[in-house]
Formats: C-alpha cells, structure tokens, sequence
C-alpha cells in the first residue's frame, strides 16, 4: 500500500476496534481481531473478511461491518445479537462509480433503466447509492465479489435500507457525493 492509503488504513482498524470496545463497554486492548474470510477460515491469523473479535478467549458478542471511502469510514454494529443474525454496511463515493463500463459489470438492466430515466445531475450520486446497496447486501449474505453484481437487483430488497448522511456547510460533515447503505437479516 502507499503510505497515505496504508495510514488511513490502519487509522481506520484502530478506530473500529475503540467502536466496538466502546460498545461493549471494554478497553480496546482487551479485543484482539479476528477476521473471518469464506475462503481462508476465522481467527486471530486472518487479517481480511468480515471483521470480528475475540474477548477473554471467545467471541466478543458483537456482529459488525466496515467501509471505507474517500479517507471516511463507517462502522455498523450490531451488540449481543440472536445467533445467525448477519449485517453488512458500505459507503461509496460517487467518484469511485463514474468509469466507462460501470453499469455494464455492476447493475442490472433494471437498475441501468432507473439510472437512465433520471435527470443527469442526479445519475452520479445515485449510481452511488446503488452501489452502497450492493456491497451492504453482499457483505451481509458473506458471498462478496464472488456474485456478479450485474445480477443483482438492489431497488428494492426487503432487509436493506440507504442511511442518510448529514450535509451541512460545516467542515466537519462529510463531503458531498458519498452514499452509504446497511443490510441486516435475522436468523
């Protein structure tokens, strides 16, 4: 990694671990992470995949989710949930959708349409959103890139919701053209 992205990167796994001890009510130093990957197994020795927590030898009681964009990051979280409880959070910048192609890898035709019957100023943004709500979604069911996302129709998904982020003028609200969205299913 360069050495701005791998700064924000790390400033973004200390602050996710102070999330989840300050929702647990715990110093962070009493969590180690462990991460779970559908390829590469679960424990302290992964370093990728759905991030977690060991507490005092076991899983620390919490499910949560993480995104990065544009040197923010959102964290979704979930304490003491019901076992098989899944979440999945993501936040895009519209910049990151806007190549040659995009619609063609990533939406549906049925997305590709609603995108189109939209007024220009408005296609980047949503692009966005919709994006957001695939990587949630994808996170959530633990499947990832692995699913062609072109196959996926995130319109309307019961179990997905688009989060509303604060714009003001006030430097410390989040730029303009972020999206972000959250995915959660129930046993």
């Amino acid at each position: 990694m360069a050495p701005e992205a791998r700064l924000e990167f790390l400033a973004s796994r200390v602050a996710q671990q102070n999330f989840a001890a300050a929702l647990l009510g715990v110093p962070a130093s009493k969590l180690q992470a462990a991460y779970e990957c559908p390829e590469c197994g679960a424990g302290p020795d992964i370093a990728h995949g759905r991030p977690g927590y060991l507490l005092d030898g076991g899983p620390a009681p919490l499910v949560l989710s993480a995104a990065r964009a544009s040197g923010w990051v959102l964290f979704a979280a979930v304490v003491h949930p019901e076992p098989g409880l899944r979440l999945g959070a993501d936040l895009e910048s519209a910049a990151g959708t806007e190549f040659a192609g995009f619609g063609d890898v990533a939406l549906t035709a049925r997305e590709r349409r609603h995108l189109d019957a939209l007024d220009a100023s408005h296609r980047s943004l949503e692009r966005a959103r919709l994006w957001a709500r695939k990587e949630a979604w994808l996170k959530m069911t633990g499947v990832g890139l692995r699913v062609d996302p072109n196959s996926l129709d995130v319109l309307e998904r019961p179990g997905l919701w688009d989060l509303e982020l604060p714009a003001s003028a006030d430097s410390q609200d989040l730029p303009a053209g972020l999206a972000a969205a959250v995915a959660l299913a129930a046993p």
